[in-house]
């Protein structure tokens, strides 16, 4: 028997387990949904004898804005095929616990049936999973704290070291680089789409050798390698071996972010990773402001042995990156209870805090421990994830909404040093908008974890970037008011950063490690795609106004907006679609339904989307 669902537009919401109690029973009848169930006693003898559920806690209808409004971790969304999410036990109510945090697990079918899945699957931290263990608000709040200087300070020295060496091309150019090497602005722009491309190709491959290897193992690796790369360029020649190194970093240097945002993940539950996530990206800026001061120093090397000071800059810089790529394979355990090793005998955490940090991440999110770290994706669960289309409208974010604000910063320095600022004071002005970047990317992060929205505050950055580009558009006084102009652009590049907010959403609404992994790259493979066409929206032929290239970004910085409230409108009604075809069933059906189905991630019914 089944219970087949033939809503208009639900598409993959299909519900796989017989579960009527009646020889006919209509249980929805709209333009929408028409739910038709079978005889459910007609198979009560073949069918497996499954223990009967507490339904104390049955489904209780979820606001069509927001799953976290009355999100019981773990119980609505996270399950993995087969399961039999008997999400209904009582809440643990810890004294002096954190209020929104709750225990799905204290029901004795659904502990089983997680743990069997983690030892099914040699999940390394189920030794210490324990449904009934308890903390206190304040415990927690302390190992949060040691959480962020052990891991998420790393991974923020680990970013730098991806920046310093993505980001000081720009700084290369001001100190006359493409006149030493005999290029144009043409050569410019083809060695970044050169880069981008091939940053872009490597997301996915990296993020499946990561995922198989262990992104404690890859991540140092990548490093390592990419360093050995940028350290080379203090010895390019020509066009040909500027292409190349462009070429090379870019291919190891993809996949680097969604591996390190998965390790991160390992740690921290859904509602702190967007946050962890902003301070991340808040080292671009603090690693725009460091490389321009030491770029005030090292590019006023040039003639020291004979040497460019560009040559200066990338030899040096490559070096700090390989420092870091050494010191990762000694500062990235694979998981909160693999910190014990021969240079580390004590470890991070007590067996006590071990415990805490896996079981708060379980509860916030069961289905991550549905795989070990160390577990390769299966070409059935990587097809699964890549045709996911519920996340796609994030992708087409991705695609848009960081263009706009794009060629200016990637000609950040080349215009200062058309405006007649010098090479040394060219590198200092660009810090005021790496600081106010900074404050706006931390605010806008918080607003969305205080209001519990993502979209509409999201789109406070096109919102933001859309006056500045309307102005060096149309303002007569671009480049002629070589201050003004400067004001502009610093207000352009000070915008709100929403990057942090999509990621976290984007892990949010993918609910299972497998696509999870894949739809991480995908996303950030969306945003590389964005930066390639960006990077040939300003043409040396159009400058130094380029009248033209703003024109194309005032256009996309307006289909950016666009996509931002389609995204909202999308979320809420496949939401409503879900709600009519869950509430169509009654509560036993719900449970049996919980119990049987094969549906994972965004496909359950029980499932609802963060926007």
């Amino acid at each position: 028997m089944s219970l087949p669902v033939h809503p208009t537009g639900l598409g993959r919401d299909t519900v796989d387990p017989a579960i009527s109690t009646s020889s006919s029973n209509s249980l929805a009848n709209d333009d929408n949904l028409n739910i038709e169930l079978s005889d459910f006693s007609a198979v009560e003898s073949s069918r497996p004898s499954f223990p009967r559920l507490s339904t104390k806690m049955s489904y209780q209808p979820l606001s069509s804005t927001d799953p976290d409004e009355q999100k019981n971790y773990g119980s609505l969304d996270t399950t993995p095929p087969g399961s039999p999410t008997a999400l209904l036990g009582e809440s643990l109510r810890i004294e002096d616990s954190v209020p929104d945090i709750e225990n799905p697990f204290l029901d004795t079918e659904t502990a089983e049936y997680w743990r069997q899945v983690y030892e099914n699957c040699q999940y390394e931290c189920r030794h210490v999973y324990n449904p009934k263990l308890e903390w206190s608000a304040k415990e927690e709040k302390e190992l949060v704290r040691k959480l962020d200087w052990k891991v998420c300070l790393w991974a923020c020295v680990m970013f730098f070291g991806l920046q310093v060496d993505r980001g000081n091309l720009g700084q290369a150019v001001s100190d006359n680089m493409l006149d030493d090497l005999g290029l144009d602005t043409n050569d410019y722009n083809y060695g970044h789409s050169i880069f981008l491309v091939s940053f872009l190709l490597a997301e996915l491959p990296s993020q499946l050798v990561s995922k198989a290897v262990g992104p404690d193992r890859w991540i140092p690796m990548q490093m390592v390698l990419w360093s050995f790369v940028a350290i080379s360029q203090c010895a390019l020649t020509g066009r040909g071996s500027f292409l190349l190194t462009r070429s090379l970093l870019g291919f190891l240097e993809g996949g680097f972010i969604p591996d390190l945002v998965l390790w991160l993940s390992y740690f921290y539950t859904s509602r702190e990773l967007p946050i962890r996530l902003s301070y991340f990206w808040t080292t671009l800026s603090v690693t725009g402001i460091i490389t321009s001061l030491m770029a005030f120093g090292l590019l006023r090397l040039r003639g020291l042995f004979g040497w460019e000071g560009w040559r200066w800059l990338f030899l040096v810089e490559g070096l700090i990156t390989l420092c870091v790529g050494v010191a990762s394979f000694f500062m990235m355990p694979a998981s909160a209870v693999q910190t014990k090793t021969w240079f580390r005998p004590n470890g991070w955490f007590t067996e006590r805090e071990e415990a805490i940090v896996v079981n708060r991440v379980l509860r916030d999110d069961p289905s991550k421990g549905d795989m070990h770290n160390r577990q390769a994706l299966t070409p059935a669960r990587l097809w699964e994830a890549l045709k996911d289309y519920d996340l796609w409208p994030l992708y087409a974010i991705g695609l848009f909404a960081y263009v706009p604000q794009s060629p200016p910063k990637t000609y950040l320095t080349l215009t200062l040093r058309s405006l007649g600022f010098g090479t040394f004071d060219t590198n200092l002005l660009t810090i005021p908008a790496d600081v106010f970047h900074i404050m706006n990317l931390l605010l806008i992060t918080r607003v969305s974890e205080w209001l519990n929205e993502r979209s509409l505050v999201a789109i406070a950055q096109p919102l933001w970037t859309l006056p500045c580009i309307f102005a060096l558009r149309f303002w007569s006084g671009v480049v002629e008011d070589r201050w003004g102009t400067y004001a502009i652009i610093m207000t352009l590049l000070s915008y709100p950063y929403c990057h942090a907010i999509l990621v976290g959403w984007c892990s949010k609404n993918s609910n299972n490690v497998g696509t999870r992994t894949v739809s991480a790259a995908l996303y950030n493979m969306s945003v590389q795609t964005g930066s390639v066409y960006a990077s040939y929206i300003y043409r040396d032929d159009d400058k130094p106004a380029y009248r033209r290239g703003n024109t194309a970004l005032l256009a996309i910085n307006l289909v950016s907006i666009l996509v931002f409230l389609l995204t909202k409108i999308y979320y809420v009604w496949r939401n409503k679609q879900k709600e009519r075809a869950w509430n169509a069933l009654t509560e036993e059906q719900q449970v049996e339904y919980r119990r049987t189905t094969k549906l994972q991630g965004s496909r359950r019914l029980d499932f609802r989307f963060a926007h």
